[in-house]
């Protein structure tokens, strides 16, 4: 029985594997607040790394 329908069986456990792939992402997605905040955060720890060394260097 089980070789008949083992396309079938293999789908299905392909659609379910990628529903809870999807639903694992949304449920754990950064708000876009917090992402741009974190990114803004970033540059400006870059920019201020960037300015330090320029000034013990000089």
């Amino acid at each position: 029985m089980l070789a008949k329908y083992w396309k079938k069986i293999g789908m299905l456990i392909l659609i379910v594997a990628c529903v809870f792939n999807v639903m694992n992402k949304l449920v754990h997605k950064l708000s876009l607040n917090s992402e741009m905040l974190s990114s803004a955060q970033y540059i400006y720890d870059q920019q201020q790394n960037e300015t330090n060394n320029e000034n013990n260097t000089n």
